[in-house]
C-alpha cells in the first residue's frame, strides 16, 4: 500500500481533525485506502468507528487510542501529543484540560509550528496578563518587571512579571516606540479547541481575587455586594440583558475617564443558580 504524504500532528489541536485530514491523505495517495483497512490496522471490530470518533459521536478509550496510535503509524513522541490531544478534548474537569493543555504547549515543535497559540492562550487564562496591559494605561507605567512586580495586588514574582512583559510585547498588545511604552486596540485571536479553557480559567482567577479582596483589600476601595432571590426561570434572558447592560455602562465610564487612569480594577458581575429547576428535583 502506498503512502500519501501525513499530516503533521503538531500543527492541530484538534485529534478529530488531525484524524480526519489524515485519513484524507491516505485516501489520495491509495483510493483502495478505507474505513475497513483503518480499523484492521488499529485492531478493532468497527469500521465505522473511524468515521464515529472524527465527527464527535463516539470518543477514544485507552484501548482504542493505543489501537489508532498503531494505525497511524506515529512515533513515541507523536503518541505522547495525539495523547494530549485526545485528553484536551475528552477532558471531564478543567484540571484535567489544563494538563493536557500543559502537555501539548511542551513540546517544541508544536510551539514551532504554531508559535502564537501558547501566549495567547496564557494572555486570556493568567489573572496578572491583562492587568498589565491595562496597567500600561496609567500614568507612570513603566515596563520594568521589578515595578511591575510591585505594583499589582496581589503582588507577582519578578520573573512572572518578566515573562507576562515578554508575552504582551510578543502579542502586540504594548509596543514600545522610542522608549514609550503604549497599549493599541489589538484583538487576541485563540483557536475554539482552548478559548473555552482560557475563559474558564480566566474567571476562577478573578473569583479568587475577588475572594482575597474580602479580607485583603480596604473596603473603602472596594465594593462586594450580592442578593439571593426568587425567580421564575423565563426570567433569567431579561437579567442576563439587565446585567450586560450595566456592564456595558460600566465600560463606557471607564473609557470616558481612561485618559486619566491611575490604577487598574477588576470588575465581576455574576448571575447563578443556588437551587435546581423543578424538573431536575431527585
Amino acid at each position: 500500500m502506498r503512502r500519501g504524504p501525513r499530516p503533521d500532528p503538531y500543527s492541530y489541536l484538534s485529534y478529530r481533525d488531525y484524524l480526519r485530514d489524515w485519513f484524507r491523505a491516505q485516501k489520495a495517495a491509495d483510493a483502495r485506502f478505507s474505513h475497513r483497512n483503518f480499523a484492521r490496522r488499529a485492531g478493532v471490530k468497527s469500521p465505522s468507528l473511524l468515521n464515529e470518533v472524527i465527527g464527535g459521536k463516539r470518543n477514544l478509550t485507552p484501548r482504542t487510542l493505543e489501537g489508532f496510535v498503531r494505525a497511524l503509524g506515529l512515533t513515541a513522541e507523536g503518541a505522547a501529543f495525539f495523547a494530549a490531544l485526545v485528553q484536551l478534548d475528552q477532558a471531564d474537569t478543567d484540571e484535567e484540560r489544563n494538563e493536557a493543555w500543559e502537555r501539548v504547549a511542551a513540546s517544541r515543535r508544536f510551539r514551532s509550528a504554531r508559535p502564537i497559540v501558547g501566549p495567547a492562550m496564557s494572555y486570556l487564562s493568567t489573572w496578572y496578563l491583562p492587568a498589565i496591559r491595562e496597567l500600561a494605561l496609567c500614568r507612570g507605567f513603566r515596563a520594568d518587571p521589578a515595578w511591575v512586580a510591585a505594583r499589582l495586588l496581589p503582588r507577582i514574582t519578578v520573573a512572572q512579571a518578566r515573562e507576562a512583559l515578554r508575552i504582551l510585547f510578543e502579542l502586540g498588545l504594548l509596543v514600545d516606540e522610542d522608549g514609550a511604552v503604549s497599549a493599541p486596540e489589538v484583538s487576541v485571536a485563540t483557536p475554539h479547541e482552548v478559548i473555552g479553557l482560557a475563559v474558564h480559567n480566566y474567571h476562577h482567577q478573578m473569583l479568587e481575587r475577588a475572594r482575597d479582596a474580602i479580607e485583603g483589600v480596604d473596603p473603602e476601595e472596594r465594593h462586594l455586594g450580592g442578593v439571593t432571590v426568587a425567580i421564575p426561570g423565563s426570567l433569567v434572558p431579561t437579567l442576563k440583558a439587565e446585567v450586560e447592560r450595566f456592564q456595558e455602562r460600566v465600560l463606557h465610564l471607564c473609557d470616558e475617564r481612561a485618559h486619566e487612569a491611575e490604577r487598574v480594577y477588576q470588575i465581576n458581575l455574576q448571575l447563578l443558580p443556588l437551587s435546581r429547576a423543578p424538573e431536575d428535583s431527585r
